[in-house]
């Protein structure tokens, strides 16, 4: 095949043969991918395809669809660059035919440019050089002539104006071209990375005083590379970052390079010489290199699914509905801040204590416990967390209030503290009282509350300031897109962070719709949402069934049904009240009178027959308690109720209602063997688990949800034996 300008100019993306590897990496059939990439070439968002049009994708859920949407834009991607490769290259001159066609197989970005990084520099390579002397015709006679043949061939070249002087001056650019030729072999490419992860390992060496180091474990460490964990990788490259570790893939080079040569016809010594250069000097480099970038990679990939599940199962978290919340928000040098507020989150007042003044502090609480009458109080688990829940423990007891107290995590409120949506909601008020505010709204609507604040600012992840911090800000935005849009959200109620993740609302039209509420008063129905400015018809499409109107004439507006199928519903709500379902016969009639499919009848009948469901119903509620436990009280073999904190590779980590977070190790998690703890326990979990090890020096506490935590550990948990196993070293 000629490589030609009109080649190059013809060059193209085709979506169809997109869609096709979509279809084949994801194993969903093509006439299910086909109308969902349409549907998202219209504009549509993940939430709205997946829940109002399930008759056009085959019922795809979310996952599936934001899958594709993913792989719709790698592979835009990767084809763009592609293209980009291919016409740089070109317009070099140095586009051969066998180039191309190892562009054309690439199958991944790094590929790609590993191939061009050589003609993107300024100094050119010894292949190019050796082109530009015109030796490429030596180089495709050096692959099948023999010794003396080519050795013949070799004075032809010879041109001192083009810096050839002799004969072995050619022949040493003849192998120059064929060494970079076999760097560029996408098919030999791969069978040296998968030869390397089968029979590699990764070697790391620590560099400092191991007895004070944070990775001690690794200081000796190796592993084959094919059952390397990914949070060992994380935990690895930031100690090499940190120059503390070493790192290094240890293979057989020697039986590497034995498999190459055997792969290919050797006629004469130049050859084979050529193949030694270009698989030490080349290929391997970039094949190491391509193996440490995809193991951070996949172990990116992997830490920042681990935070999109807990940052789903943290913002599931039910709503302690109609409750009167006394927000507090421990504090040692400044004071301890108290914010009262109403069932619905209305700020009252605050007040402020000492730690140390116990009686002032309690004779404060139960004067805004009894004048606001507050039912729960919410208390910050950071500093001086164990003196507050203490005093609020006495205060209920002496002055004989009707409250409890839960103890919430303070991830993130400084941030939200500090932030532009706090200061627009209480401008008068001290940062530290917003905090205090925050924490006590976080019990009693998490959703609401935790959209105010940066994803990644809530501490539920895993190494999660070592991970691709853009690709993780992205997932995480969609996960939080996702919860807000499978909750539901009061158009007339949200704030503008939560509205801006609603399906078809940007941060631009989330603040028109609010600077409209304020100005008009309450929204009263779906079909008002187009009189506010910026919301017109794909907006309210995309939106409508996400915005619930509690207070509407038409009881429609609080519930998923779309307005687009309101018609339909009416009639199937008679059918409902008459019959209390809907027949066969009745679903033909309504799906031919209303262009509309099976699912969606039977997504409206159910939504009828209990409307307005609140999914987060199911979700374990806060530990409420009138007690407090320090630290100083636990004990060995002691049981312990706590809420699952964090969900990680290696355990758990559980909030037992102290300063401290206790740890269930991933052995100690199950009397039988446990691949992945999220399939055990999921953040927000309430467990009761029996204290195995307290280490008093440095305060952490490690459980066990097995029936003889002394039995040993699960078979792929088991370590070296030890005399006793060091928990510690998983509180990084």
């Amino acid at each position: 095949m000629e490589i030609t300008q009109e080649l190059i100019d013809s060059l193209e993306i085709s979506e169809m043969d997109i869609m096709r590897k979509i279809s084949e990496d994801l194993t969903i059939e093509l006439r299910q991918v086909v109308p969902t990439v349409n549907l998202l070439n219209e504009g549509c968002t993940v939430p709205f395809i997946s829940r109002y049009r399930k008759e056009a994708t085959g019922a795809l859920d979310e996952v599936q669809v934001r899958d594709i949407s993913h792989k719709l834009t790698t592979f835009r991607n990767l084809e763009e660059r592609r293209i980009e490769i291919c016409k740089g290259i070109f317009s070099q001159g140095l586009l051969s035919e066998s180039l191309y066609e190892n562009i054309q197989k690439a199958q991944t970005i790094t590929e790609l440019d590993d191939i061009y990084a050589p003609y993107k520099r300024k100094k050119k390579t010894r292949g190019m050089l050796a082109i530009e002397k015109g030796l490429e015709p030596l180089a495709d006679l050096m692959e099948t002539a023999d010794d003396d043949k080519l050795e013949e061939e070799a004075e032809k070249f010879i041109d001192a104006e083009k810096g050839v002087e002799t004969a072995d001056d050619a022949l040493t650019g003849a192998q120059d071209i064929l060494a970079e030729r076999l760097a560029h072999d996408i098919a030999n490419r791969e069978i040296v990375k998968n030869h390397i992860l089968k029979s590699g390992k990764l070697v790391v060496k620590g560099l400092k005083d191991e007895a004070s180091s944070t990775y001690k474990m690794y200081y000796d460490y190796n592993e084959p590379l094919s059952s390397v964990k990914a949070h060992r990788v994380l935990a690895i490259n930031r100690g090499e970052r940190e120059e503390e570790l070493e790192v290094k893939i240890d293979f057989d080079e020697d039986a590497l390079t034995a498999m190459q040569l055997g792969r290919f016809e050797l006629p004469n010594i130049f050859r084979k010489s050529a193949i030694e250069d270009g698989l030490k000097r080349l290929l391997l480099p970039a094949v190491l290199r391509e193996i440490r970038s995809n193991f951070t990679d996949q172990a990116d990939d992997h830490g920042i699914e681990t935070f999109a599940v807990n940052l789903k199962n943290l913002l599931m978290q039910p709503p302690i509905k109609q409750a009167r919340i006394l927000g507090i928000d421990p504090g040692i040098r400044t004071g301890t801040k108290a914010a009262a507020m109403d069932e619905n989150g209305t700020f009252l007042e605050y007040f402020t204590f000492k730690n140390h003044e116990t009686e002032d502090a309690m004779e404060k609480i139960a004067t805004s416990c009894k004048k606001n009458r507050i039912q729960l109080i919410s208390v910050g688990n950071g500093t001086g967390s164990p003196d507050v829940q203490k005093i609020v423990a006495d205060a209920i007891s002496r002055y004989n209030l009707d409250v409890q107290y839960t103890v919430t995590s303070e991830d993130g409120a400084s941030v939200y503290s500090a932030s532009d949506v706090a200061r627009e909601e209480f401008p008068d008020l001290d940062l530290t009282i917003r905090g205090a505010i925050s924490i006590g709204r976080r019990v009693l609507d998490p959703l609401a509350e935790l959209v105010k604040i940066e994803p990644k600012a809530i501490g539920v992840g895993l190494y999660q300031h070592d991970v691709n911090q853009s690709k993780l800000a992205s997932t995480l935005d969609e996960t939080v897109e996702s919860v807000v849009n499978n909750v539901g959200v009061n158009i007339n109620t949200a704030s503008y962070s939560l509205l801006k993740y609603v399906s078809g609302i940007n941060s631009l039209t989330a603040k028109k719709i609010v600077r409209y509420r304020n100005e008009n008063g309450a929204i009263k129905s779906r079909k008002d949402l187009k009189k506010i400015p910026g919301v017109g018809d794909k907006t309210f499409e995309q939106a409508a069934g996400f915005l619930k109107i509690p207070d509407s004439d038409d009881p429609l507006d609080n519930t998923w049904v779309h307005p687009e199928n309101y018609d339909v519903a009416r009639e199937i709500l008679i059918d409902i009240k008459m019959k209390g379902n809907i027949v066969k016969e009745r679903k033909n009639e309504l799906m031919a009178k209303y262009s509309v499919g099976e699912t969606t009848i039977d997504d409206i009948a159910e939504e009828l027959k209990k409307p307005n469901r609140d999914p987060r119903d199911g979700y374990p509620q806060p530990i409420l308690q009138k007690g407090v436990v320090t630290f100083e009280d636990l004990s060995v073999g002691m049981k312990v109720t706590g809420k699952i904190k964090n969900v990680v590779d290696f355990g758990a980590f559980v909030d037992i209602g102290i300063k401290e977070t206790a740890l269930l190790h991933i052995s100690q998690l199950s009397d039988s063997y446990v691949a992945n703890p999220g399939d055990v326990v999921k953040v927000g979990d309430i467990v009761e688990a029996k204290i195995i090890e307290i280490d008093t020096v440095r305060k952490r506490v490690s459980l066990s949800l097995k029936t003889n935590p002394d039995a040993p550990a699960a078979r792929a948990e088991r370590r070296p034996a030890k005399k006793k196993f060091d928990y510690s070293q998983y509180f990084i």
